[in-house]
């Protein structure tokens, strides 16, 4: 059997966590944020949503039915980080490919397990989100803390995870933008799969660069950070209210909320995982969704905007769904392509290809 190298996390608290390494031996700091998902791992591991950041997952056992190359969110995974309890090194599963451990040493991404995940948990809980670093036992506890404790972090991660230039999907249905924010490639499936053709923008594409390929909706992705942090985006989204249907998911609805004059704010310690329960207000429906996010839109600040809640979190009474009343726009906080998560608000894409119908006056549009 071979020997394992042990490793341990720091808390800016103080805390330390002692374990053993698995996947990529070096040193690896970012902000230490926990996914509920039982499954999903590798989903999360490649959603770029979580661009420098340490992943603690509170499902026991990781790695089980391993790694594929069908199911990866983006090319690479963005994370610093993974904390487990246990790693599965022998998968069983028919599609399975890689290990864990096999994935995490190819992108160069350490890994922690051994350690007690629930007080890990538990700790985030208390004190919010903390940043933390990955290293080696021999590592100075009390200098790491006060490095952590000045630490910045990561800035403007949109700009790391963005597609660069823009690039068509083919299709024969609608003519779909969709900016690319950080985007998770079940949602460009989700399109696809409805005969959309799809032209996927970099995060800093005017209103004009997209108006000018003429879609007929908008869809504004996912992606990871604050969105105050990604000011380009909001005259962009002003330039295209009431010139196009407009869907935002996740970052992409929180910068819609703020090109409408609401206001955003960090969550504690934000939520994360395939489990989360939320209120449709209009049909009083509870939904599971798959969420990964660290902000919230205000409910006060909609106050004075035109735009009116659709969704509410069952746990915390946060917004997770808006719709503006005067132009077709609207958005939801949490993840309809469900990668990971249950199917249960799928049906969010068609209601925006039927908000298309409408706009564009077809006669068997649905009414909404």
């Amino acid at each position: 059997m071979q020997k394992r190298t042990k490793r341990q996390l720091i808390l800016q608290t103080g805390d330390v966590f002692s374990g053993f390494s698995f996947g990529h031996p070096e040193e690896a700091q970012g902000e230490v944020v926990f996914g509920t998902g039982m499954t999903g791992y590798q989903e999360v591991l490649t959603d770029p949503s979580y661009c420098g950041q340490i992943v603690v997952m509170t499902y026991p056992l990781v790695g089980s039915y391993g790694f594929n190359l069908e199911d990866d969110e983006a090319n690479r995974p963005h994370l610093h980080g993974f904390v487990v309890k246990e790693a599965q090194r022998h998968p069983s599963n028919w599609r399975s490919q890689f290990t864990l451990d096999e994935v995490l040493r190819h992108h160069n991404i350490p890994g922690l397990e051994g350690i007690d995940t629930r007080r890990l948990t538990r700790i985030i809980r208390s004190h919010g989100t903390l940043m933390g670093r990955l290293c080696g036992p021999e590592a100075d506890r009390q200098r790491v803390v006060e490095e952590l404790k000045s630490a910045d972090r990561v800035q403007y991660p949109v700009s790391k995870v963005s597609c660069e230039q823009p690039y068509l999907v083919p299709g024969r249905g609608r003519r779909i933008a969709l900016v690319d924010y950080g985007m998770k490639r079940g949602i460009l499936r989700d399109l696809v799969a409805r005969g959309c053709r799809v032209m996927v923008f970099p995060h800093t594409a005017s209103a004009s660069d997209i108006l000018n390929w003429r879609p007929d909706g908008v869809l504004l992705s996912n992606g990871p950070g604050d969105p105050m942090q990604v000011p380009e985006a909001l005259p962009m989204i002003q330039g295209i209210l009431g010139r196009v249907p407009l869907f935002g998911i996740c970052l992409g609805y929180q910068l819609l909320a703020l090109a409408c004059g609401a206001k955003t704010a960090r969550l504690k310690f934000g939520h994360r995982g395939s489990n989360h329960p939320v209120r449709c207000l209009e049909s009083n429906r509870v939904l599971i969704t798959s969420q990964n996010h660290g902000y919230t839109v205000v409910m006060e600040s909609l106050a004075a905007t035109q735009l009116q809640v659709t969704h509410v979190s069952v746990n915390d009474s946060t917004v997770e769904g808006i719709t503006h009343q005067d132009y077709q726009a609207s958005g939801v906080q949490f993840h309809p392509e469900a990668s990971p998560g249950p199917l249960d608000s799928q049906d969010l894409f068609d209601g925006f290809l039927e908000q298309i119908a409408k706009w564009k006056g077809d006669a068997h549009a649905k009414t909404l």
